[in-house]
């Protein structure tokens, strides 16, 4: 073993002695972790920890209470996990104040561990059932989020008592080319998007000579409905680091940038202060570990602009130029920031590097399929009911997650559609949900990967809306520098509107199509290539509620609110229930002779506050499209 390898291992030995010895005093008494990412927040982890911190003193126990990210069950924020000694670590959901305070008094100060506030406990035992034994664990593979939730996001120690910087540590003691050689191996394709195969890239800059390179870790998400990066971030912002340093190794670069948008002030506040740290530590500078390799980090925020998601127009706006995308070639692995050779790659991508160079490469592929190796992090949202962060083997159906992870859909509603790979991605109807989750298969579906958001949409969403609404996103966030995406998205735009309110023509669907291709064919970056694409995978899965809106006026899932009207049914309304009279913002609302309600369609402004009102045990009031039908209706009545 070379000097410099011999210094990178001790450095590195030194390094796991002090974080066990933290790890080790944190359990010398009952230690509690409180879920403080933004979803925490949100459902008020603020006060539930403040509250902790106040019973713990009023009570007089001894406690040490973090604040730990985001474990993915966003649903059932806040979350709170209390290990105490005698007892597994148990996890409770839906925390609030008064509960923050039970479980003071009740578990800490006594032993009541108060079974009824908890979702399960984090390890098999004899006492309660564990979280493995819920049917999500069955399909779930962690290894970007293995430690999110877990560990306290902003204490490097922390990470290093969990391995972290052990992959680092391996790739100091290995040749540029090895390291590149491993990711190569590996088969990972980048999370980010189209999935191009990182290895690849990795080689082209490493074998492109030049005086300087850099390496920018892509943070820039900005997709509807989409939060696996900024959790990733908010949760275990060393993990990102630790791989992005590597990718610096692995090229020779010695200057790096995090590109991150400045709407996620958490996430900057938390790769900030871990950069920090692993500069402290020795894990950053100009001789990491003694290894003799020197690498600096910038956290760079961005304005929120989408299509600066797109890497050349990422390094525009690095430049200090207006975040438009270049043409391509050449490639930022032969000139990208500065005209210097430039990896960029995704958060998540470069969160698998790690585990990775640590446990090499076929460990990797033993998970997912020979062509989409690893795992796939989702974000789930839309029409479920568990929303939040899951993370699964390539190769898992879509039904797999919408039913075992996501537990279905709420109120009996059946499934309609998943919305997959953000604005640019595509609508996959329940025919497809034993479609595999992988790059391929989803491609030939008419939907993407993407970077991982995925919207599950239920009997009640209206797929030419659907697609209206993410086309209204993409043009929006064009650049505007080609004349395809700019002009050709807003006429696409204006075709959908038509079409909602009632003023679709026949012709329009064929012409949605051909401007789909041609916008396809004339955009130069992957927002324009691919912004069709909802309106492409609507129009093949769900013809049917196009022509509806084009032939009959009519929107068969009675959502567009210009193609459909309220009305409430006589022989259901309750003659003294006045709540739908209340509801109503406009006073739409009256008693006829008979104290029967009934809406004046002239002065409805189709809230649905008067649907939302009504007793579940009259609904009385319903929609009804097109709404000629409630002339109809009134006349049958008379």
């Amino acid at each position: 073993m070379s000097k410099e390898n011999q210094a990178v291992s001790a450095a590195y030995a030194g390094l796991q002695q002090k974080a066990a010895l933290v790890r080790q005093s944190r359990h010398e008494k009952p230690l509690l972790l409180v879920g403080t990412a933004t979803c925490g927040l949100a459902a008020g982890a603020a006060a539930v920890l403040k509250t902790i911190k106040e019973e713990l003193a009023r009570q007089k126990v001894e406690a040490t209470v973090l604040e730990a990210g985001c474990m993915g069950h966003c649903y059932a924020e806040p979350l709170v996990i209390v290990y105490k000694p005698g007892f597994p670590p148990i996890l409770y959901g839906y925390v609030t104040e008064g509960i923050a305070s039970r479980l003071v008094i009740d578990f800490l100060a006594g032993d009541d561990p108060c079974l009824e506030f908890a979702l399960g406990a984090l390890e098999e035992n004899e006492f309660l059932p564990a979280l493995s034994d819920f049917p999500r664990f069955g399909v779930e593979q962690k290894i970007i989020l293995e430690n999110c939730g877990l560990i306290d996001p902003e204490n490097i120690m922390d990470y290093i008592a969990h391995d972290g910087y052990a992959g680092l540590a391996r790739a100091l003691q290995l040749e540029p080319a090895a390291v590149v050689a491993e990711i190569k191996a590996s088969g990972l394709r980048g999370r980010g998007g189209a999935g191009f195969p990182t290895g690849r890239k990795w080689e082209t800059c490493l074998g492109t000579p030049a005086d300087e390179k850099y390496v920018i870790c892509n943070a820039d998400e900005g997709d509807p409905g989409a939060f696996m990066d900024r959790t990733i971030m908010e949760s275990n912002p060393h993990l990102v680091l630790e791989g992005l340093i590597i990718a610096a190794r692995a090229v020779g670069a010695d200057r790096g940038y995090v590109y991150v948008r400045a709407e996620y002030p958490l996430a900057v506040k938390r790769l900030a202060l871990a950069v920090e740290q692993a500069r402290q530590c020795g894990l950053l500078g100009e001789n990491i570990l003694g290894g003799g390799f020197g690498f600096e980090v910038e956290v760079f925020q961005g304005s929120g602009a989408f299509v600066c998601g797109e890497e050349t127009a990422l390094i525009a706006s690095i430049e200090g130029e207006p975040g438009i995308p270049r043409h391509r070639p050449p490639f930022p692995a032969a000139a990208g920031l500065y005209g210097r050779p430039t990896v960029i790659d995704n958060v998540k991508t470069l969160s698998f590097i790690p585990s990775i160079i640590n446990r090499g490469a076929d460990w990797f592929k033993s998970t997912g399929t020979p062509g989409s190796p690893g795992t796939a992090v989702f974000a789930l949202a839309g029409k479920l009911v568990n929303t939040g962060l899951t993370e699964v083997p390539m190769g898992t159906t879509l039904n797999q997650v919408v039913y075992d992870v996501g537990s279905g859909i709420p109120k009996g509603k059946k499934f309609k559609a998943v919305q997959i790979g953000g604005p640019s991605g595509g609508c996959l109807p329940e025919s497809a949900l034993d479609m595999p989750i992988d790059f391929d298969s989803l491609s030939g579906a008419g939907a993407m990967m993407g970077s991982g958001g995925m919207v599950v949409l239920d009997e009640d969403d209206c797929m030419v809306e659907i697609a209206r609404f993410f086309l209204d996103f993409t043009q929006k966030e064009s650049c505007g520098k080609c004349t395809m995406c700019r002009l050709g998205t807003r006429q696409m735009l204006d075709i959908l509107e038509d079409i909602t309110r009632g003023r679709g023509r026949p012709e329009d669907i064929d012409l949605l199509l051909s401007l789909a291709e041609d916008i396809k064919a004339g955009s130069l970056c992957g927002l324009g290539k691919t912004a069709p694409n909802p309106v492409l995978s609507t129009i093949r899965y769900f013809r049917d509620e196009y022509e509806a809106h084009i032939n009959e006026k009519r929107c068969p899932s009675l959502m567009c609110q210009e193609l459909i009207a309220f009305y409430i049914l006589p022989e259901k309304c309750e003659r003294s229930c006045d709540a739908c009279v209340g509801s109503c913002p406009v006073e739409a609302i009256y008693n006829n002779a008979d104290r029967i309600k009934v809406i004046d369609q002239q002065k409805c402004v189709k809230c649905n506050s008067c649907v939302d009102a009504c007793p579940p045990q009259y609904r009385a009031v319903i929609k009804l499209s097109p709404p000629e039908l409630v002339a109809e209706r009134e006349k049958e009545n008379k």
